[in-house]
């Protein structure tokens, strides 16, 4: 072989050298540029905690799965809790970002701390479901109760179990975590009812929806007020209000108190008479909205025929909602609410400790 012929082998070896690695180049930038147009296939779900409330583990979270499931049989949901953080609910979002999912229901422990994760994943080809809670920033769509009507419900609910005493009545109210969007709603409507109703709201915190912060904060009013300075006491939700009610049977008193959430204990005490109320919202249906709008926008869907109502944030305008309305549970209605509707079996309620109190009304 002479030296043109051996270089002409090289310069041809060296271009087919070369084409070999454009194109494992250009097969390497097509699997990039795969994983980053997103998992279409998976639907992230992250909910707030799992201290204050059973509800997020025993209710929302397996009936959004079962439903992503019925919609989509391929789709799989990726969970995470934020276990009361929201920086370690801010870690699970950028995880499930990283991974390429396209659609997120976000249920955020801390609302207002939201709008840069959501606008970050808005620049991405994101959707964010807003559930339960109205998470700040350009969200796609929300799924949650009417929480002002909520709020009224609870003021209504309360100004029945303190009677025809109501107008002299001084209230303490102890209302959920200033973070939280929702509480402000709720603190909103239980006030509209509420005020020139009453006598007066003569103790007003936040519990912070933490029934150790909430038992302190009725201990307080207790020592600032005395055992005869209110007739009832407004709560939250459920769990604050089992704490309010131990503390107030520790000081020998005796008032109404109601909550939220239709927890299985805020039912059984009901049924005893040591809780006048909860509100019921029914988890199913609204774990089946979240799950329809976080499936339809995985598929590129348009939402409006699901979220017929819209809602403002803090920085959004005109988010497309989907509200569902919620109940008041007393003693009298038990069977026709939680029941009914298969949340609770009787004898879930009706365990031996509340057999006899279960007796007496009319559950057994």
């Amino acid at each position: 072989m002479n030296a043109m012929t051996r270089r002409a082998l090289i310069a041809t070896t060296a271009v087919a050298m070369a084409l070999s690695m454009a194109a494992c180049g250009k097969a390497g930038g097509d699997k990039k540029d795969s994983a980053a147009s997103g998992d279409s296939t998976s639907i992230g779900l992250l909910l707030p905690e799992n201290a204050s409330s059973t509800r997020y583990e025993s209710f929302d979270r397996p009936f959004i799965e079962a439903k992503v499931k019925s919609l989509c049989p391929d789709c799989k949901v990726l969970y995470n809790n934020a276990e009361g953080s929201a920086a370690k609910q801010k870690q699970q979002f950028d995880t499930l970002m990283a991974q390429g999912v396209k659609v997120i229901v976000l249920d955020a422990y801390d609302a207002k701390s939201t709008q840069g994760w959501v606008q970050e994943a808005a620049a991405k080809g994101v959707k964010v479901v807003a559930y339960d809670r109205l998470a700040t920033g350009p969200v796609a769509a929300y799924a949650s109760f009417d929480n002002e009507k909520v709020g009224e419900l609870q003021g209504q609910a309360l100004l029945d179990a303190v009677g025809p005493q109501a107008s002299d009545a001084n209230i303490v109210m102890i209302n959920g975590d200033e973070a939280d969007p929702n509480a402000a709603q709720f603190k909103a409507g239980a006030h509209k009812v509420l005020d020139g109703k009453v006598k007066k709201v003569v103790y007003e915190q936040s519990g912070e929806w933490k029934p150790t912060v909430a038992s302190q904060k009725i201990g307080a009013a207790v020592s600032q007020l005395g055992k005869s300075g209110f007739q009832a006491v407004y709560s939250a939700n459920d769990g604050m209000a089992g704490a309010i009610i131990t503390q107030l049977q520790g000081s020998g008193i005796k008032v109404p108190v109601g909550g939220q959430d239709a927890g299985l204990d805020a039912i059984q005490r009901i049924v005893t008479g040591d809780q006048a109320y909860t509100i019921y919202k029914a988890y199913r249906p609204l774990a089946d909205s979240a799950a329809e709008l976080a499936v339809d926008l995985l598929k590129g869907k348009d939402v409006k025929s699901l979220a017929t109502a819209s809602v403002d944030s803090d920085t959004d305008k005109a988010i497309p909602a989907k509200l569902l309305d919620a109940k008041v549970v007393t003693k009298a209605n038990i069977k026709d609410t939680v029941v009914a509707d298969g949340l609770y079996k009787v004898s879930d309620i009706c365990t031996a400790d509340y057999a006899a109190a279960c007796a007496a009304a009319g559950l057994q």
